[in-house]
């Protein structure tokens, strides 16, 4: 079964948060590195959750990944996915897969970022099968 276009809640958007929104608009997932430790993490923050250093800068991820888990929401007045999807740069993110056929979508699979509009117009993050 194919996913229909369903409707994408505006996210709350901070000052923590308000550069990685913006780059959401402009097509790019943008993710926060440690300079300190050398991690990247998720969600986007200014102190870094692993040594707790400030000193964590921006930079754009590939936006390829793969499907850790999923559930797929049939019950939905427009059924679709709930998905954990693993960064190639090592952070977990849930997110959405739109896109693809219900029975392709598999653990381990290969993911890559796109984006749907919100209700307010603001660009959201979602994942689609590789092809």
């Amino acid at each position: 079964m194919s996913q229909q276009e369903r409707v994408y809640k505006d996210p709350d958007i901070n000052m923590e948060t308000e550069h990685y929104w913006e780059g959401a608009k402009n097509g790019k997932l943008l993710m926060k590195k440690c300079n300190s430790c050398g991690k990247t993490h998720f969600y986007p923050r200014a102190i870094c959750p692993v040594c707790s250093s400030n000193d964590t800068e921006w930079y754009e991820a590939s936006g390829k990944g793969k499907i850790y888990s999923y559930s797929i929401m049939r019950r939905s007045e427009i059924p679709y996915v709930m998905a954990y999807v693993t960064l190639d740069e090592g952070v977990t993110m849930m997110s959405n897969i739109v896109e693809s056929d219900f029975d392709d979508i598999k653990i381990g699979k290969a993911v890559e970022v796109t984006f749907r509009k919100t209700e307010g117009n603001q660009s959201l993050p979602v994942f689609r099968l590789s092809k």
